[in-house]
């Protein structure tokens, strides 16, 4: 429930009054403040509601935005009024945060606003991609159309986004895993050798051993300090990471860092072409729509490219042109886009190209997923044969001089 401060009039006294009401959105406090007998004359989201609706409006799910514009898509071209198909689908919206953004939106709209401009108060929600697109919807009188290619265009964006964690996800667990074990043995085992080594004068232990155990000594007595130091180290790589030289950088590592840069770049290339393909098919502009790809691609390189690409397109030049030879960007994408311009189609053959990376895609993940199993299991054959090294010699050791004994 939201909070709503509102101004309303007394139709018996004639008097103003001024007070707070909870309601999911602006449109059930209207309506809570008229069972009260009241007229309401102005009604505006309370700040505390403001500031816990900014926290939450990341949680949008892109499935919900998708539902949003399939129904909302699916309701125009059935004829209805742009004012009632929002109505029709902020009831059956079930996303709250969602709800009160449209609940602003249909406001925006009544009083006068084209939908664009009211869904691009929202930026946190709508992204530029989406405002464009609808715009151009609007311009041409085809927004039912937008919007079901906004709906196709995030459909296919999550499952790409998707694949590529599902990537991540099986080698981080084994890490974790691993990391565990070896905190335990360092913890738990490696100190008891060093009892059992205690009680026998001249006895030493081996160089691996020693190493390990004064690592296992620090992490017992300076737990705080790792801790600390592990906060620190999160804490400091990730404001880093959105600085301009650490976000170059990192974006340099995904496109650069075997074998995950084949997988970065091909997903990079089916982003670019599956959101240029939109775009174009909607009407916008060359020029703008590199512009936004650029930003929908979430990668500061070929952001930069883009912009350079862009440059040569306001000379004169072709877009195929304009990126060939471009490291930022696969061979096959100039080629496809010189096809395309060569025939008329450019939508056409961006689509064609978005499909054939996408497939890539899954073709890399299933390779990915292929080398990693191995070089996971050599990893944590390296790990044991350190651990047990260090645990095992010792006891040897031991045995070696009760028996001199």
């Amino acid at each position: 429930m939201l909070s709503y401060h509102y101004t309303a009039r007394d139709p018996s006294t004639g008097q103003y009054v001024k007070a707070e009401v909870q309601a999911e959105d602006e449109q059930s406090a209207s309506k809570l403040i008229a069972k009260e007998g009241l007229v309401p004359i102005d009604i505006k989201l309370a700040e505390k509601s403001v500031g816990r609706l900014g926290r939450r409006f990341n949680h949008v799910k892109i499935k919900e935005k998708v539902i949003f514009s399939r129904q909302l898509s699916t309701l125009i071209n059935a004829g209805l009024p742009l004012v009632q198909s929002l109505r029709t689908v902020n009831q059956q919206t079930t996303s709250k945060p969602l709800k009160v953004v449209i609940g602003k939106v249909i406001a925006d709209v009544e009083a006068g606003s084209t939908l664009s401009a009211a869904m691009g108060k929202h930026p946190q929600v709508f992204n530029r991609v989406y405002i464009s697109l609808v715009a151009a919807g609007e311009t041409s009188g085809t927004l039912d159309k937008a919007l079901e290619r906004l709906a196709i265009q995030q459909e296919k964006d999550a499952d790409l986004i998707s694949k590529v964690r599902g990537a991540m996800i099986y080698p981080v667990i084994v890490l974790l895993v691993m990391l565990a074990v070896v905190g335990f043995m360092l913890v738990k085992v490696l100190p008891q050798v060093q009892i059992l080594y205690d009680g026998l004068p001249g006895a030493e232990l081996p160089l691996i051993t020693k190493i390990l155990l004064a690592v296992s000594n620090f992490a017992v007595k300076f737990w705080w300090v790792v801790i600390i130091l592990m906060v620190l180290g999160v804490f400091f790589t990730s404001r880093w990471s959105r600085t301009l030289g650490g976000r170059r950088t990192m974006d340099r590592l995904k496109m650069r860092t075997p074998p995950l840069g084949a997988l970065f770049m091909k997903m990079y290339m089916a982003r670019f072409a599956r959101t240029g393909t939109t775009l174009v098919g909607s009407g916008v502009p060359l020029i703008q729509m590199l512009d936004i790809t650029g930003e929908a691609v979430d990668n500061i390189h070929i952001k930069e490219s883009l912009a350079r690409a862009a440059d040569k397109v306001k000379g004169g030049k072709a877009l195929s042109e304009a990126i060939d030879g471009d490291t930022n960007f696969l061979t096959l994408v100039p080629n496809m886009i010189r096809i395309g311009e060569q025939s008329g189609s450019l939508e056409n053959m961006l689509g064609k190209t978005a499909d054939y990376y996408e497939r890539e895609v899954d073709n890399e993940v299933r390779a990915i997923s292929t080398i990693i199993e191995p070089v996971l299991m050599i990893m944590l054959g390296i790990m044991a044969l350190i651990i047990v090294a260090a645990v095992l010699l010792p006891i040897y050791g031991l045995s070696g001089k009760l028996n001199v004994r």
